[in-house]
């Protein structure tokens, strides 16, 4: 087992001006850290709050915290959190997407806690989880189920350099719009 990957991850507010009676979030300093079986205790509330909401993931909103515990923690090769302080405020997984002749190629995904959103934590896990994936031997990420309402999300990943290499049309049933499309996107992230 690799050695585990902990770095102090500053996050520095934007230099722009917030929206007309936007109020100015405060800087977040956040250390990302792998995570512990008894870490989940904090990513649950992470997880059920954006499995329930039905609009970014493909996970049952009626998903137990067995079940959650499973795919998030056991499943995947491993696991981060982003902490403020003893906070936790965001997590994610980086797993293998494919064995054998796919498998240098390895999978995320993330969730951010509704109260740390718009404060450059995504960013902060994005990058975070590309160095790993390079120093874990992974060439590549794919993220398989980008869902194309989540703007927000799509142009993130975009402006960190991942390109949309396909969009399965009414692959996701958002709460809200019925049968939209998934992306998938991808970023080489190997030198060679």
């Amino acid at each position: 087992c690799a050695a585990p990957l902990l770095f102090a991850y500053p996050i520095l507010r934007s230099v722009y001006a917030p929206a007309k009676g936007a109020k100015l979030q405060e800087p977040l300093t956040v250390v990302i850290r792998e995570a512990t079986d008894a870490d989940f205790e904090s990513i649950w509330p992470i997880f059920h709050e954006v499995a329930v909401a039905g609009d970014t993931y493909a996970y049952d909103p009626h998903t137990s915290k067995e079940e959650a515990f499973r795919q998030w923690m056991t499943l995947p090769n491993r696991t981060f959190i982003a902490v403020e302080g003893d906070q936790v405020l965001g997590t994610y997984y980086l797993k293998t997407n494919h064995p054998g002749p796919g498998s240098h190629v390895c999978n995320c995904g993330y969730m951010v806690s509704g109260a740390a959103r718009g404060r450059g934590l995504a960013t902060a896990m994005c990058e975070h989880s590309q160095s790993a994936a390079l120093a874990m031997g992974y060439k590549a990420m794919q993220f398989n189920l980008v869902v194309e309402t989540n703007e927000g999300a799509v142009r993130l990943w975009q402006k960190l350099g991942f390109a949309i290499v396909g969009t399965i049309p009414k692959a996701f049933e958002h709460v809200q719009y019925g049968y939209v499309g998934a992306h998938v996107m991808f970023k080489w992230l190997a030198e060679d």
